[in-house]
């Protein structure tokens, strides 16, 4: 881009000539061809509601960050959402702005009290296809809880299942179903994996990005071989992508190298935009949707709606 807005004698104001040989230019043309593309792009409904939690026990990975904004982005195209917030910190219920705060029903009285899902369930304001299971910091104290509790790995399974139905009946079907899961194997991630058919892994572009994930491989195979059959690792989203940097390109190329076709083409830069979002109770959808990082989760979602129905 070429100077600044000027305007003659008569007060007309001439915008700067945009300049697409320079980086910032080059990255703002792309992002407008991203844009019109997603605008006329229809994502396909599943056969049968898709359920995908969302887990990895490393901290700061971008897991409730990529839970929030794929769900967004899948609402934003039409589709029907539910996110199941099962993170103690309550962080995916602060970024679609649901109240969650001490005395609100969530999730902890689904699994500990019997309540149904739809007692609990709000409303997402950004999205008229979307809808919030939220977190209290009751859940905190849920772990201890669940361990004297009958059929404890299988009461959110139960619990989602009796809803889904529910919205069936009603002729309101939801298409995908995320559950946000706490940086940790507890009970409560265990809940998720048993309920879910799909896993989606954020991994970070940073030095160790694949420490520990063994561990989360370890178990999800526990889980399939004796409470969820059905249970595999469909996606695999890089996050926190650097193009500046040899070390993201490294990393991104191990991720691949490791898991294969269930790595997403698309990758998640880092953005000042994604982080900002949830201080204003927003997902980066909606805070900046012509933004590099919300056109990134836009087609991240893409993709994973298309496998779904390549799959289906």
């Amino acid at each position: 881009m070429t100077g600044y807005p000027t305007s003659n004698e008569r007060g007309v104001i001439h915008m700067p000539v945009m300049d697409e040989s320079t980086p910032l230019g080059a990255q703002i043309a792309r992002d407008n061809m991203r844009a019109e593309r997603l605008a006329s792009t229809t994502f396909p409904k599943p056969a049968e509601t898709r359920i995908l939690t969302v887990a990895n026990q490393k901290g700061g990975v971008g897991k409730t960050t990529t839970a929030v904004n794929v769900a967004a982005a899948l609402a934003y195209h039409g589709l029907e959402v539910l996110v199941v917030d099962i993170d103690p910190q309550g962080n995916a219920s602060t970024a679609l702005s649901v109240e969650h705060s001490t005395g609100v029903a969530g999730i902890y009285e689904v699994l500990i009290d019997d309540y149904d899902i739809s007692q609990v369930v709000a409303e997402a304001p950004d999205f008229e296809t979307m809808k919030c299971v939220p977190a209290t910091i009751d859940l905190a104290g849920a772990e201890i809880e669940l361990v004297s509790k009958v059929a404890r790995e299988l009461r959110l399974q139960r619990a989602l299942g009796k809803y889904l139905r529910e919205r069936e009946a009603e002729g309101n079907p939801v298409d995908y179903v995320l559950i946000d899961c706490p940086p940790s194997l507890g009970l409560l991630t265990v809940n998720a994996f048993v309920a879910a058919r799909e896993v989606l892994i954020p991994i970070q572009c940073e030095y160790y990005a694949l420490e520990g994930v063994s561990q989360l491989l370890k178990n999800i195979q526990l889980i399939q071989q004796h409470l969820n059959p059905e249970l595999w690792i469909s996606t695999v989203l890089l996050t926190m992508y650097d193009g500046r940097t040899r070390l993201s390109a490294q990393v991104a190329e191990e991720v691949r190298a490791h898991f294969g076709e269930q790595v997403l083409d698309t990758v998640i830069p880092r953005s000042v935009r994604i982080s900002e979002a949830p201080s204003y109770g927003k997902t980066v959808i909606t805070y900046e949707p012509s933004s590099t990082g919300a056109l990134s989760y836009r087609e991240a979602a893409e993709e994973i709606s298309l496998r779904g129905a390549a799959n289906g």
